[in-house]
């Protein structure tokens, strides 16, 4: 199996080598090759595998949700109990047990009557034989002595083609808890992953179409193994293939790969493709121009490992970190807490706080974990009153108390879309473990090994989790409520919230509803307890148990908090999907493509495109004690995170084997700030760069109604909306509202042309420029300010009807006026001299500035004297130096991270 065992798998696994193995039964279609055969189908093992094979229980047919004809079957196969009572069952069952060979089950399969499914048998065939065989011995379905399915072996192990139209036949056995070993190829069900570069027929017949590397999948009852397909791309392989370097562990598992693909890594990136990439996915911050200059200068040989660990201790690190953390767990304001002083944006604000600071501290990723799998609102042995005398610190104005200093994380399970069990198990799946079981919320996963019994029972660990007010304190809430004054009787509950947001900003205490685990069941309790016309939750049922996926059941009603079961699972060191799973997802927030793609799904027909990789990174990652920082550093130390985008002949088209880096669009977030950055002044982006303040990548407020001027833009760019359990909640296409935004949004055009942004400070920077521009503005309020004085004294004069007091006010106001014509001159004259301080060395200081701080490298020749003649033809230093920031925010390597 391509996965690390689970547990329950791995015990029977073990059982089944231990017991004294059976000879290997050969194929179902040689032993039923002709009517004499004697043995009896099994249901399990023949009978429902090959409805399956036949399409019977596809979603096409009766495995659909509503089934077909009026008969349903589960869909491929996993209910075994029911999909028997279904065939026994109704007005005109499928089953004619008087007359087996009259069964439904089997004539309209033949077309003898008709079937809208069309012909799926034929007579005189091997699959014929079985279906009629299994009848005509009784139509037996599982018993508690059936075997129970152990593994599937499937050889060839990997498929290494020579060239395109090389064929392998792959055989598949199936190993039983009894020691049975069958060969079940013909009952397989078979798919390619890329027929692109290799198909697959029904029969496991695998043809090389193509060259690349791909996996080819056999399903078989509960078993599903991929099998590596790798076609050479070029003829470098084994010793044709070029010695590359590999100084590190990651680099040595990326370049194995490598030789067997014939794929050549590309080159070591620039200087200044580092600097800006790294940064761009460490810290979500774009370098300043003196950074850049600095780096570009430095000529110590280990200045890229210095600035990966200076760029960890930034605040962008643990900001931009959080905000991915906070997209993969929910963090949205629209589903947050909207009752009470609990408000939605102040939870929005406190769960982000929580993570940025746990991140900045570098706390364990586990413990991290543990803060929300466990949380709850109240502290150990903490009454109602001191848990909301400790929320309410949290909100008052003058308090030095902050949420992201407790324990726990309990707003993970208050939000108003995750309130159902349901909700919990698909999200908890997603969140910590990287898997997606929608699927098996009705049906057997159809690329995974989890059928609707998995779900229902890994489901059973998030019944106890409450939020609302617990048991024992809803009478010191009203009377917190009437001590408060708060008008319970006449205010609705939106008027009542903002009564207490009032009174919390005031510093007064005020009552909080929480998420807590109530006590476990009295055992003593009826088992089929009816829900209690009192409460709106159903009394929980004595003896429950829950089942982690793929592991041991446990009896959840005994434990103090289920959850507890959940964390100490993750932990274990099988666990095939904690490590694993953010794992991956940094290494896709570095490369832009997990290891597993899409990196949400991990699932068994869904393997690494490197297995040896992830589990090396996966492995150290637990052995350093989840440490995020030494997994990040990991990764951006590796050559192979370091190489260049531009391709040599092997791996122009490689997106998935790490041979060079892809170019992809900066996230919505990084993107906003970016464009702050490279416009700000060198002061205001150095502050930038230095806090958090303000800037997108830390900004909690996830909504779609959304808030504040940087909304439309994070909008169009694809900012996730963390709606849905998926990692396409985030966009990174492009589109056409970007180029408009990028072009013509006021929003853009302000923070280009802004006093005080980076062309102003050019543009100040002459200081001949600089000293006509304020010798003009000083003229002009002076010729202002006496030409207003001029004007109310004639105004005056003529009030106390003295002519010689007018006639002489009037011509001081017509001096003034003079004045005034004179100093305009000299306005004009600064304005025209502005034009002629320009020089060769200023324009080309601009213009390397202009680069430095948008695509953190200076111009190549061609583009410094291009942008030199315009400077020149434009003939304003304002406007040209605008335009040279305008144009250069809108080429494709400003967007995109390479």
């Amino acid at each position: 199996m391509n996965m690390r065992c689970t547990w329950s798998i791995a015990f029977l696994m073990a059982a089944a080598t231990n017991l004294p193995g059976a000879d290997e039964r050969a194929p179902i279609d040689t032993r039923y090759g002709d009517d004499a055969v004697k043995e009896q189908p099994d249901f399990r093992q023949h009978v429902v595998p090959l409805m399956g094979k036949l399409g019977c229980n596809g979603r096409a047919c009766h495995g659909s949700f509503q089934g077909q004809g009026g008969f349903r079957l589960s869909l491929f196969g996993y209910d075994f109990k029911a999909d028997h009572e279904n065939l026994l069952a109704g007005d005109e069952p499928r089953i004619n047990k008087a007359e087996p060979v009259q069964s439904l089950v089997l004539t309209k399969p033949l077309q003898e009557i008709p079937h809208e499914g069309g012909t799926r048998l034929e007579k005189g065939t091997w699959q014929y034989r079985v279906m009629r065989k299994w009848l005509e011995d009784g139509a037996v379905g599982v018993t508690d002595k059936t075997a129970e399915f152990v593994k599937l072996e499937v050889t060839p192990g990997e498929l290494v083609a020579k060239q395109r139209g090389d064929t392998w036949q792959l055989k598949a056995i199936a190993v039983w808890s009894d020691g049975t070993r069958e060969d079940v190829t013909p009952l397989c069900r078979f798919q390619s992953n890329n027929d692109q570069v290799a198909t697959i027929e029904q029969s496991g017949k695998v043809t090389a179409t193509g060259p690349g590397d791909s996996h080819v999948v056999a399903f078989y009852d509960n078993g599903v193994v991929p099998i590596p397909v790798i076609h050479p791309v070029s003829d470098k392989i084994g010793p044709n293939y070029p010695s590359v370097p590999t100084p590190t562990k990651i680099d040595e598992l990326v370049v194995e790969k490598l030789k067997k693909l014939g794929e050549v890594p590309s080159e070591l990136n620039s200087d200044a493709d580092f600097l800006r990439r790294v940064s761009l996915d460490m810290t979500g911050t774009l370098p300043t121009a003196v950074e850049t200059t600095a780096f570009l200068a430095d000529a110590s040989a280990d200045k890229r490992a210095k600035k990966i660990d200076e760029l960890l201790e930034r605040p962008g690190y643990a900001a931009w970190w959080a905000t991915k953390f906070c997209d993969w767990t929910g963090n949205n304001e629209r589903y947050n807490q909207n009752n009470g002083p609990d408000r939605r944006t102040v939870a929005s604000q406190a769960w982000y706080e929580w993570v940025r600071v746990r991140f900045e501290k570098n706390m364990p990723y586990d413990e991290i974990v543990e803060g929300i799998v466990l949380a709850r609102s109240r502290l150990d042995d903490e009454s109602y009153e001191d848990y909301c005398k400790r929320m309410s610190s949290y909100q008052h104005k003058e308090g030095e108390a902050s949420f992201a200093d407790q324990p726990y994380l309990p707003y993970y399970w208050s939000r108003s879309n995750f309130r159902s069990t349901e909700e919990r198990a698909l999200g908890f799946a997603y969140s910590f473990l990287g898997v997606r079981i929608q699927c098996a919320q009705c049906h057997k996963h159809p690329f995974d090994q989890w059928t609707k019994d998995d779900f229902d029972r890994f489901e059973g660990f998030f019944a106890r989790v409450t939020y609302g007010s617990a048991p024992g304190t809803r009478d010191d809430e009203q009377k917190m409520m009437a001590d408060l004054g708060v008008d319970t009787k006449n205010q609705n509950a939106n008027q009542q919230a903002n009564e207490l947001i009032k009174l919390v900003n005031q510093g007064k205490t005020v009552p909080y509803r929480e998420t807590f685990i109530p006590a476990p069941q009295n055992p003593n309790r009826r088992a089929d307890a009816k829900k209690d016309k009192n409460k709106k939750r159903p009394q929980l049922v004595a003896g429950r148990t829950a089942t982690v996926l793929g592991g041991d059941e446990i009896k959840i009603d005994e434990m103090e908090d289920p959850r507890q079961a959940l964390m100490d699972w993750m932990r274990d060191d099988a666990n095939p999907y904690f490590a694993r799973a953010i794992v991956n997802r940094v290494w896709a927030g570095y490369f832009n493509v997990g290891i597993v793609e899409p990196p949400d799904d991990l699932s068994l027909a869904n393997p690494p495109s490197n297995e040896a990789l992830l589990d090396y990174l996966a492995d150290q990652f637990q052995a350093h004690g989840y440490d995020m920082k030494w997994l990040h550093r990991e990764i951006a130390n590796s050559r192979t995170y370091q190489l260049s985008w531009q391709t040599n002949e092997t791996n122009r088209l490689d997106e998935r084997n790490f041979a060079r880096a892809v170019p992809r669009r900066i996230p919505a977030e990084v993107t906003y700030d970016a464009i702050r950055v490279a416009t700000a002044s060198d002061e205001e982006a150095a502050k930038l760069q230095s806090s958090v303040k303000g800037r997108a990548v830390a900004d909690p407020i996830v909504s779609p109604q959304g808030r504040g001027n940087a909304n439309y833009a994070l909008t169009v760019f694809g900012r996730s909306i963390r709606e849905s359990n998926c990692d396409c909640d985030r966009s990174m296409e492009p589109s056409l509202l970007q180029t408009v935004y990028l072009k013509n949004d006021q929003e853009l055009l302000t923070m280009i042309s802004r006093k005080g942004g980076w062309v102003d400070q050019m543009v100040r920077g002459s200081s001949a420029a600089a000293d006509l521009e304020e010798e003009s503005a000083t003229a002009r309020r002076n010729a202002e300010r006496v030409v207003d004085r001029m004007e109310n004294r004639l105004k005056k004069a003529k009030a106390n009807g003295k002519d010689e007091l007018v006639k002489q006010a009037e011509q001081e106001l017509a001096a003034a006026k003079k004045r005034a014509a004179e100093l305009r001159k000299i306005a004009e004259k600064a304005d025209d001299e502005k034009v002629a301080v320009r020089d060769e060395a200023q324009i080309a200081s601009i213009v390397n500035q202009a680069y430095l701080r948008t695509l953190n490298r200076p111009p190549v020749d061609d583009e410094a004297k291009r942008a030199a003649a315009y400077f020149h033809e434009n003939g304003d230093l304002a406007v040209a130096t605008r335009d040279l920031l305008w144009a250069l925010l809108n080429t494709k390597e400003f967007v995109v991270n390479h």
